[in-house]
């Protein structure tokens, strides 16, 4: 069994941390200085990471190939599967000719750009976040901010800068309750802390989405909206996270902020009404339809919530699993179990994990969960096939519209795919725990460097769920050495972790993707998320450094055993 070294080069965590970071130097170069696209970017990491892992780290080469795959295959399924089930459903709107009505509908709330903006990429874009998660709000929101005829580059900026504030609750709390898994922490205290460092910039989301895309100036106009919005969400995401719990924290959030936005643009206008370049009131006049014309346009949106909620429940999850598993061929080994997943051969529990990742040496799994039909992206393709169904779309048209959705995110799945086989590389290397611990060495500037470990995870792995099992008991081991309260630390991991979410390059690639943009854009829209990106990360920091050190009450404790 190969155990982990963490100081690879002269026993060194100083000089090793420059060596481990070689594949994110290579990443950050081919994407914002040599404005590479994004498939290409990542397989140049991916192989300067296979490089470092077998030359500097000593990985045996078999280990070093499986992680890549497998970590592709994870990327392939399920993350790639739900985009790709994502935007095939707003391609059947567009074909189908129910999207202009859809634009009709939402351009009778309100022809303010500015409103359409904030409901549309951060108000239904934490619906389907809390409902799915990995990739369909970014898919699902900026397909249709750009169908509504927003610029394509700016309505994938506003998607990612959204699709902030409500990750760390997504796909109905998966990352907490994987937090809490990973670290042994009880569940309510993390949920409850999370909660607490996600309100406070939640709240001003709104607001910062309107300044980036008209200005201070013009975000003034509409500052009723953007309090109503910022304040309905904070405040609901805050409740329910210290009361209930994380797995309906984004629903319940998301749906109380699309009820009041409805209410303040029925019954608010702003003074002026923002357009969009070169558009003019007579050409955004909206046609009326009929309630049934409505309800068929939103009817394939109406399916996907129904089928994304109802997959989403456990009990319902759980069912499916057990009658999939009982299809799996008889062949099969034994632990070809779906609801425990498969264990990946060469790989699971071949390598060691040492302290301080970890509080005693174990084995490093890997297992892959094949939950094919119980996966979020099975439920949006279920809700494409009852949508395609119920308007009457022809079999030749709807695999027209297959055809058409592959051959849209070819590239984006191949940079998908390479960058989770990037991730994986350096996680079953040691690569990333050996920067996690340079980070960890802080002393008592950690709680701010926290964040930035958290932030480094989802650039990364491009979820926050990943990012938790990858560093969530380094979070724990660290605070417990330097006498810090670990909820905290672990909780700004996932808290912090959402910032590098827009500029993971599975993002950008989802991105790109669903608002028919080129890969030649991937590189450009990566240097506009990446101040932004920062920017808010070192909020959550400062944040953070405030509830360890000035107001440590505020942050919840393990209850004595």
């Amino acid at each position: 069994m190969w155990q982990h070294n963490y100081e690879p080069v002269g026993g060194s965590l100083g000089l090793s941390a420059p060596v481990a970071a070689i594949p994110l130097v290579v990443l950050f170069l081919m994407l914002g200085v040599w404005r590479k696209p994004a498939w290409q970017s990542a397989l140049a990491a991916l192989g300067s990471a296979l490089v470092v892992s077998l030359t500097v780290y000593g990985m045996p080469v078999q280990l070093a190939v499986i992680s890549a795959v497998y970590g592709a295959a994870f990327g392939l399924f399920p993350i790639a599967w739900i985009v790709f089930s994502s935007i095939m459903l707003y391609r059947l709107a567009v074909d189908t000719g129910k999207f202009e009505i859809i634009k009709d509908s939402v351009g009778s709330l309100t022809d303010d750009r500015r409103l359409q903006a904030i409901f549309i990429a951060f108000s239904f874009g934490a619906f389907i976040e809390g409902a799915a998660g990995f990739g369909a709000p970014v898919a699902v929101s900026g397909a249709m901010l750009a169908g509504l005829g927003f610029n394509p580059f700016y309505a994938a900026g506003i998607c990612l800068l959204a699709n902030t504030a409500p990750v760390a609750f997504g796909s109905i709390g998966i990352p907490v309750t994987t937090l809490a898994g990973v670290t042994g922490l009880p569940v309510m205290q993390l949920s409850a802390m999370v909660g607490r460092l996600c309100a406070m910039v939640s709240v001003i989301i709104p607001g910062y989405l309107i300044v980036v895309m008209a200005g201070p100036a013009r975000a003034l106009e509409v500052l009723p909206a953007i309090l109503a919005c910022g304040i309905s969400f904070a405040g609901m995401q805050f409740f329910v996270s210290n009361t209930l719990g994380p797995e309906l924290t984004d629903i319940l959030s998301s749906l109380t902020c699309i009820i009041v936005m409805v209410a303040v643009m029925k019954l608010w206008k702003p003074k002026t009404i923002m357009r969009l370049d070169g558009e003019h009131a007579a050409t955004t006049a909206m046609k009326k339809h009929s309630g049934q014309e409505l309800v068929m346009a939103w009817l394939p949106y109406a399916l996907l919530v129904v089928f994304v909620l109802a997959w989403g429940e456990p009990s319902t999850k759980a069912a499916i699993d057990r009658w999939t598993n009982g299809l799996l061929p008889a062949f099969l080994p034994t632990n070809a179990n779906v609801l425990n997943g498969l264990n990946v051969p060469g790989l699971h529990n071949l390598i060691t994990r040492i302290p301080p990742v970890t509080t005693a040496p174990a084995p490093y799994g890997a297992v892959f969960t094949l939950n094919w039909l119980s996966a979020s992206g099975t439920s949006c393709f279920l809700a494409t096939i009852a949508a395609g169904l119920l308007l009457g779309v022809r079999p030749k048209q709807f695999v027209g519209i297959y055809k058409a959705t592959f051959k849209q995110l070819s590239l984006a799945m191949a940079t998908i795919a390479s960058m989770l086989g990037l991730a994986y590389v350096m996680n079953y290397s040691g690569m990333t725990s050996t920067l996690g611990l340079a980070l960890a060495a802080s002393g008592a500037a950690f709680p701010f460097f926290s964040a930035v470990i958290g932030w480094l995870g989802v650039f990364l792995t491009g979820s926050d769920t990943s990012a938790n099992a990858l560093f969530g008991n380094l979070q724990v081991v660290t605070a417990n050495a330097l006498g810090l309260n670990p909820i905290l630390t672990a909780s700004v991991n996932s808290a912090a972790g959402v910032m590098g979410k827009m500029i993971s390059l599975q993002s950008i690639a989802v991105a790109v993707a669903a608002t028919g943009m080129t890969s030649a854009d991937e590189s450009r829209l990566f240097r506009f998320t990446i101040k932004h990106s920062v920017i808010l990360m070192v909020v959550m920091g400062i944040i953070s450094m405030l509830y360890a050190y000035v107001v440590p009450g505020w942050v919840p404790v393990v209850p004595p055993k």
